[in-house]
């Protein structure tokens, strides 16, 4: 259903100014939101309802935002603490024969599968900045400001990271009689 340019003026007056800009705000960084929560979730119902959780908690947390400049990078960090929240919860949940099944349906390709599962095995913290830096082209300077981490200590945990993926890799390959 799309509104006419009357009944958008109507919609948009009976909001609160202050939530109409915070909305558009949080639109404005969505693509870059989905494609984070997918590189963590792997899935697009998860990474969705993730975007919609992480946008709950931003507007109930919203005043404990101090610096408006730094809404992004607020707004990413709630979403990375989200999908670890469910990353926990899918440890602690026994998946059914079907959700087996349909998940092995959605993924058609072994090397992405493989690539996942490398990637499950590579410590947490390494594994935040390959994700952020690989699958989300996020620069190590932002990756540092996400984490609070200094650059340098982002820069070593990428290569600790990717040290670590190659060995898995490598381990992986023999493992398939490769």
């Amino acid at each position: 259903m799309t509104l006419s340019g009357a009944e958008m003026k109507r919609v948009t007056a009976a909001v609160p100014l202050e939530e109409t800009d915070w909305a558009k705000a949080v639109m404005e960084h969505s693509d870059q939101l989905y494609h984070i929560a997918y590189s963590y979730l792997g899935n697009r119902n998860d990474a969705l309802e993730a975007l919609q959780e992480t946008t709950c908690r931003a507007w109930i947390k919203r005043r404990t935002l101090k610096d408006p400049s730094a809404f992004k990078t607020w707004l990413i960090r709630i979403l990375i603490y989200v999908c670890i929240d469910e990353q926990r919860r899918r440890k602690k949940a026994v998946p059914t024969a079907a959700e087996n099944m349909q998940q092995g349906v959605m993924q058609n390709s072994t090397d992405a599968m493989e690539m996942q599962w490398a990637l499950s095995q590579v410590k947490v913290k390494y594994r935040h900045v390959l994700l952020l830096k690989y699958y989300n082209d996020l620069t190590l300077a932002e990756i540092a400001v996400l984490l609070g981490k200094p650059e340098g200590t982002v820069k070593t945990w990428q290569h600790k990271g990717l040290k670590q993926l190659r060995e898995i890799m490598k381990n992986r390959g023999e493992w398939n009689g490769q």
